[in-house]
């Protein structure tokens, strides 16, 4: 047993001694001669199907990890763009709403530049939820000289007047309510009438005019003075329909508000009282 043993051993040694005598032939054959290069390329060519095949679970993790890496990167960037689109577009809206509420504002300014009498600016806060009712909350009270009673106008027309007042707001009645009204005249010929509320704030109704009264369509309805609430002037309504019965004895006559009932935000609160008495003192003067 061991005998055989120890001719494996040496056949093995042999074969050993044998490959390390050949290897460096080889190696000293390639450093003197450039003949076996063409034996290295010949072989370089054989192997290569086998490496491109060796190489191809390697290359598909590579590729698959790249397109989850990339994948990744544009989810993110994705929602990142869009985190940066929603920021812009919110700009863009608040760019938009700071641009039409400049725009009301420059023409209440302009209406205040037309009027004489003396004026409290104000900002409507709130809007009463009872749908049988039209009022709105303002952020003007009795701190800032506010009453009950006080007209209130837009760059446009007449939009109501006070009905509450406490130390920092007050509550206003609008136009287009069905408890109010207004003393009119019809600014093309001076025809006085009344405009009252119909619960609809793009429609009033004219009481109780005569059918041979000279009213037409289109024609502006204006603030008559009477009564001593609403200062003479302040423009109230447009004509839009006047229907005449036969045999009846008043017309049926409806008006649009000049006045933004349902979007003001900015308002005037016309000071009447010290108006009337400015005007009372310059009398005196005179």
């Amino acid at each position: 047993m061991s005998t055989s043993l120890f001719q494996e051993r040496r056949v093995y040694g042999k074969r050993f001694l044998w490959i390390l005598l050949l290897a460096g032939a080889l190696l000293l054959a390639d450093w003197r001669f450039a003949q076996l290069e063409y034996v290295r390329q010949g072989v370089s060519a054989t192997l290569a199907p086998i490496r491109l095949v060796a190489s191809i679970p390697s290359s598909i993790a590579d590729w698959a990890s790249r397109s989850v890496a990339s994948r990744a990167s544009l989810i993110e960037e994705n929602a990142q763009l869009r985190a940066q689109l929603f920021v812009l577009e919110r700009r863009s809206q608040q760019m938009i709403s700071l641009e039409i509420e400049n725009r009301r504002l420059r023409q209440l300014l302009n209406a205040t530049e037309v009027l004489e009498d003396r004026f409290i600016s104000a900002e409507l806060i709130g809007v009463d939820p009872d749908p049988f009712t039209h009022h709105v909350i303002l952020n003007r009270g009795t701190r800032d000289n506010v009453y009950v009673g006080q007209p209130v106008i837009d760059a446009n027309g007449l939009v109501g007047q006070v009905i509450e007042v406490d130390p920092f707001t007050s509550r206003v009645l609008l136009i287009g309510d069905a408890n109010h009204a207004v003393p009119v005249q019809v600014n093309r010929n001076g025809v006085r009438t009344t405009v009252t509320g119909t619960g609809d704030l793009t429609e009033l109704s004219l009481m109780f005019v005569p059918e041979t009264a000279d009213i037409q369509e289109g024609d502006l309805l204006v603030t008559s003075g009477l009564g001593g609430r609403f200062p003479m002037g302040y423009p109230v309504a447009e004509v839009s329909r006047v229907e005449r019965i036969p045999g009846a004895q008043f017309s049926e006559v409806r008006a649009r508000p000049l006045a933004e009932l349902d979007r003001t935000r900015h308002v005037l609160l016309v000071d009447t009282q010290n108006n009337n008495r400015n005007r009372r003192g310059d009398t005196q003067g005179e």
